[in-house]
């Protein structure tokens, strides 16, 4: 099989709205080389044999067994996957990063403690940490001698993070003492080493290193929370801790640059964990449906039941593609900069913020919808705690709020869109945008046509936002409805593109038939689908923009997403049903 290789020109985050992209400029999970295909075997054979059955110790909190998990998955090199050789990791690309996430995401608890430890502990301190600073912490991190945690939300700062209140304050030797209490801290029950926000002389927002050993520093009783029961949450108290004065990472009142940087790792990494624990629920909920019988025959025989095991697929491979395509772009982007920089990665991810909140978006409400599809599927025996459905749909809900709300992550991504285009001078009144069909690029038949109806959802995209973006001036992230709004057809353009694209790349490399025809037909319904999804939307945007040119410009690029031609999507379901039964599992 033809394996991927990181295109010499790196591509700009946003400027898939503008730019034509062709198939083989994407990384799909079709085209993972060797190494990621190792990578996510060592991580399988990890979860089956050590993290599955520790299970019930993680449950019942026992911090011993998830401190002995994390040193495992260090000694593996999971945890040091994305880490430069020279700072002791395995030097491998964000797409390995991304495997691992994926496969970890089965065991939800875990996968806590796990990017706990790797986006938000050690990665920033690579990225911004001074020479003194990585070498003291990161071999103690990267062997799980020492175990991570990220201090920045509070009881009033939680989507508005910089309005903390703890408080940083240098003392007469140079040192600082740290005053405040920070909340819904992962890990915050047995880590040893702390970044903290704080505010310097109660103005500068700032980050710190802090260990649990300098004296004032200690942590709350665990939360009650509704799922993670086997993910350590508390609150970290700060009492005047005297943290020494080399321990600022990175420059005082530049905090904020820390702080937004690591969300677009963590969300980036929380869609490849999503992914990996709706593969985990279509999983149980085809062996239960070919194992469970009703009226004489197996309940994946029926109409209802297949269409909710194609839905689920399908959801799943909209933001499969979209998640290792995003992979491809940072590592492109990093190959460009100079891997062997210690912020390359960090500086690559911040390029792609914008897609980074959409996959965030969409992986989070992708899994909720499969593991409330995966309850239903097992009916009663989907609410009772001898099955996995009931733990998995409480453990799913939070991925929603954490890594910023999907509703934060909607309003800022509008406006990062148009930043972009001001920055680099996009056209982006132009309603004919980039005609994909009509290159060649794709097979000319009904994928062709999917792609069609991806370009015009792109064209209608990019005239609304546009026509919302001169209607509302600087007042439009103020007209939160509507921006959430424009956000979900940035959404659902990058995800339409995304899976035609992959199922296009597919047919020209050696992917079995079998298999090309189950991507084929996942990607034509998830362009039809969306496309008519997106008609909705873009008229109730379009409707709340002031009557005048703008809006009928908008309107009249968005009357194409009415005449998308029918695709039998029962049919596609179906199709990508079947093979999810047969195989028992996710089936891409």
């Amino acid at each position: 099989m033809e394996q991927y290789r990181v295109p010499s020109t790196p591509r700009l985050g946003g400027d898939w709205l503008v730019r034509e992209t062709l198939p083989a400029e994407i990384l799909t999970p079709e085209a993972l080389g060797d190494d990621h295909r190792l990578v996510g075997r060592t991580a399988a054979e990890f979860v089956t044999r050590e993290v599955d059955p520790a299970l019930e110790a993680l449950e019942h909190k026992d911090w011993t067994v998830a401190r002995t998990l994390v040193r495992r998955a260090c000694e593996l090199g999971l945890v040091g996957a994305d880490v430069p050789e020279q700072y002791g990791g395995a030097g491998l690309d964000k797409a390995a990063a991304v495997v691992i996430a994926d496969v970890l995401g089965a065991s939800a608890s875990f996968s806590m403690a796990f990017g706990a430890q790797t986006n938000l502990t050690l990665l920033p301190i690579l990225a911004f940490g001074t020479d003194a600073q990585r070498e003291r912490y990161l071999p103690a991190l990267l062997s799980g001698a020492m175990i991570g945690a990220y201090c920045l939300s509070e009881s009033g700062a939680g989507s508005d993070a910089q309005s903390v209140r703890t408080r940083a304050t240098r003392a007469a030797d140079g040192s600082w003492r740290l005053s405040g209490e920070k909340m819904w801290i992962t890990n915050g029950g047995f880590a040893d080493l702390f970044l903290v926000f704080a505010k310097v002389d109660g103005e500068h927002f700032t980050a710190f290193i802090v260990e649990r050993a300098f004296p004032g520093v200690a942590n709350g009783h665990e939360e009650h929370k509704m799922g993670l029961h086997g993910s350590s949450t508390t609150p970290i108290v700060l009492t005047d801790a005297r943290v020494p004065a080399e321990n600022v990472l990175g420059e005082i009142g530049r905090g904020h640059k820390i702080a937004f940087n690591v969300l677009n790792g963590g969300r980036l990494k929380l869609a490849a964990t999503c992914m990996g624990a709706a593969k985990a629920a279509i999983a149980e909920a085809a062996a239960y449906a070919t194992a469970r019988r009703q009226f004489g025959q197996p309940i994946a025989s029926f109409g209802a039941i297949q269409d909710k095991l194609g839905a689920m697929a399908i959801r799943a491979f909209g933001v499969e593609s979209a998640l290792f395509r995003v992979a491809g772009l940072v590592d492109a982007s990093a190959a460009a900069a100079g891997t062997d920089e210690p912020d390359a990665g960090i500086r690559a991810l911040e390029e792609f913020a914008l897609e980074a909140s959409l996959l965030k978006i969409a992986g989070s409400e992708m899994l909720d919808f499969v593991v409330d599809e995966h309850v239903q599927v097992l009916g009663g025996n989907g609410f009772v705690r001898e099955y996995p459905a009931e733990r998995r749909y409480r453990d799913a809900r939070v991925n929603r709020i954490f890594e910023g709300t999907n509703e934060i992550n909607r309003l800022l991504v509008p406006g990062l869109w148009l930043k972009r285009a001001a920055r680099h001078r996009w056209a982006i009144d132009e309603i004919d945008g980039p005609a994909l069909a009509a290159t060649g690029a794709h097979p000319p038949d009904e994928l062709a046509v999917a792609a069609d109806a991806a370009r015009r959802l792109g064209t209608a995209t990019r005239t609304i936002v546009a026509a919302a973006a001169r209607a509302f001036g600087d007042t439009l992230a103020t007209e939160q409805q509507v921006t959430m709004g424009l956000a979900d057809l940035l959404l659902m353009t990058f995800v339409a593109e995304s899976a035609t694209l992959r199922a296009a790349h597919a047919s020209a490399i050696d992917v079995p038939a079998a298999q090309s025809g189950g991507l084929r037909a996942a990607a034509l319904a998830i362009a039809a689908e969306h496309a008519a999804a997106a008609a909705l939307t873009a008229r109730t945007a379009i409707a709340a923009l002031p009557a005048g040119p703008d809006r009928d410009r908008a309107l009249a690029a968005a009357r194409p997403l009415l005449e998308t031609p029918l695709a039998d999507t029962n049919a596609l379901r179906r199709q990508v049903a079947a093979l999810v039964t047969a195989a028992r599992q996710y089936p891409f």
